[in-house]
């Protein structure tokens, strides 16, 4: 069953994610089997990147504790907070799977 993470980023590191992300986004390519979807949180006005949302494809919440813990963001600290839950699929892609 997938889970959810989401992170916040620690306030005043928006140079760390810019100076990680290109290592964020090829740890993220080479785990793209797992991801449901992903993506950075954004303030309102679409420009500065908060945090992150993962929907991981993993059976159990040890294996998406491991894949957080190996993000690039993680393993420099950005995160100020992370939250991992279970997540029930009912729709993507508006298709039911119910």
């Amino acid at each position: 069953m997938p889970y959810l993470i989401e992170t916040w980023d620690k306030p005043e590191h928006a140079a760390v994610r810019q100076e990680n992300r290109p290592a964020h986004l090829a740890w993220l390519e080479e785990n793209k089997a797992r991801l449901l979807a992903c993506g950075a949180k954004m303030d309102d006005a679409g420009q500065t990147a908060q945090g992150s949302f993962y929907i991981v494809d993993v059976d159990e919440r040890a294996d998406a504790e491991r894949f957080i813990a190996a993000d690039p963001f993680t393993l420099v600290g950005l995160p100020a907070r992370v939250a991992i839950t279970r997540w029930r699929l009912a729709f993507l892609d508006r298709r039911s799977y119910l």
